[in-house]
């Protein structure tokens, strides 16, 4: 068989396997095909790498949970409105897919972990960052920090084990003041709801056996150096974002100010209904994503397509999530 210049052009696909059936075709003898490889199996374990400044930045993916998409979900819009939203944007609009994303921060001196996911205390698709962190390199026992965004489940429950044990036994554990006043007493545990009971009891589980030694910070405090709380309540009465910055470098790292920055970028009005505060919710996300785009920052969110990180582009009346290249 000759290969003709034709075939060379056509690109390395159509030369290569011109190449490849080229000895075959021209003694006559069968090539044996390559044995299919085994299905993978397990979780895959996700972490992703980037520098800011001399700092250098990990985002490990925890996993995903799924839900049905309802009208309760977005409290202030029609549901034909939410669907027409996530279809412009390619994802299906009977389900929702919430994915969790934390940071781990080594400033050189210390290595902190921002939120924890899971752990072994949630569904079979979570769970994992521990297991990414590892994947990475890191060993739990390593960390120095881990500072706490807020207290609801998927931020906090990876702190303790199943079993009881701390996931990261050396680690200080630090969370914002204004949350542990909301979720540590008792007074408003007993009075909550019957639907917001198990919250509290969880974060007591996780929390209270720890109590003496967890420091609490105030909004604004260098909670770590390079690493500053800011205010963005309504998601929760307590409910951080942080500015992360190494030499002249900096990055938002913005937890729950959206569930999906895609959807509720464009629709900032729009109020979840995983937002204690919605009105407050709605305008903490409207000053960061401002700010965000104004200072045409780098913004981390914990529920976005892995790596969950991009930047924010100002688009008429809403906003615009642009992913960050994989470098």
């Amino acid at each position: 068989m000759s290969i003709s210049r034709r075939h060379m052009l056509a690109g390395p696909s159509l030369a290569g396997a011109a190449l490849i059936a080229a000895p075959a075709l021209l003694t006559g003898v069968s090539v044996p095909t390559l044995a299919k490889a085994p299905l993978a199996t397990g979780p895959a374990l996700s972490f992703h790498r980037f520098k800011l400044g001399d700092f250098e930045i990990t985002a490990l993916h925890d996993g995903e949970a799924q839900r049905p998409l309802d009208a309760a979900f977005v409290k202030n819009a029609p549901l034909d409105d939410v669907k027409k939203a996530l279809a412009a944007n390619f994802l299906p609009t009977d389900k929702l897919t919430l994915t969790f994303t934390a940071l781990l921060v080594n400033t050189g001196s210390k290595l902190v972990l921002i939120d924890t996911g899971f752990n072994d205390n949630g569904g079979p698709s979570m769970g994992r960052i521990a297991g990414a962190m590892k994947a990475a390199g890191i060993d739990p026992a390593a960390v120095d920090a881990v500072i706490l965004s807020h207290f609801h489940g998927d931020h906090l429950q990876g702190v303790r084990a199943k079993d009881g044990k701390l996931v990261y036994p050396n680690a200080e554990i630090m969370v914002p003041e204004a949350e542990w006043a909301f979720w540590m007493d008792d007074a408003k545990m007993a009075a909550a709801p019957e639907g917001m009971k198990g919250a509290f009891q969880g974060v007591h589980r996780v929390l209270k056996p720890s109590a003496n030694d967890v420091k609490r910070f105030k909004w604004g405090d260098e909670v770590v150096t390079g690493i500053t709380a800011i205010e963005a309540s309504g998601h929760t009465p307590g409910h951080t974002a942080f500015a992360i910055a190494s030499g002249n470098q900096k990055m938002l790292y913005v937890a729950d100010i959206t569930n999906s920055p895609v959807i509720f970028a464009a629709n900032p009005d729009w109020q979840i209904l995983f937002d204690m505060d919605g009105a407050k919710a709605v305008a903490t996300r409207k000053r960061i994503l401002d700010m965000a785009a104004t200072d045409k920052l780098r913004v981390s969110f914990y529920h976005a397509s892995f790596p969950a990180s991009g930047y924010i582009a100002k688009e008429g009346a809403g906003y615009r999530f642009v992913p960050a290249h994989w470098s």
